[in-house]
């Protein structure tokens, strides 16, 4: 199971932190994922991180999101600064295993213009 948080309400050019914590250790999964999903649209991926701390990110959110991986404490985080009214979705934690996908709850982030 995988447990998302810190989603909220945030004025444009403002910044949200969601942290999403593994039932598991983060060593079990060579992939974390976080996506979002717009009302009607698909669900898309955000950024994700290797275990070896390798980022990839969605080009909507280059340069203004960081994904970032605490092993110490278990959790992977996902930096959101000046964010846009675009950013408003449901975002999605995610963690790639050795034979599937475990997807979190979703935690809500809304930003007003």
């Amino acid at each position: 199971q995988l447990q998302a948080s810190g989603g909220g309400l945030a004025q444009a050019g403002g910044s949200l932190t969601l942290s999403c914590e593994p039932s598991g250790s983060l060593y079990m999964y060579s992939l974390m994922s976080w996506y979002r999903q717009a009302p009607g649209k698909e669900r898309e991926l955000v950024a994700d991180i290797t275990t070896g701390g390798d980022t990839n990110y969605a080009d909507p959110v280059k340069g203004r999101f960081t994904i970032s991986r605490d092993n110490a404490k278990n959790m992977v985080y996902l930096q959101m600064n000046d964010l846009k009214p675009e950013d408003t979705a449901l975002y999605y934690c995610a963690a790639d295993g050795m034979t599937s996908t475990t997807w979190g709850q979703g935690t809500q982030v809304t930003v007003s213009s």
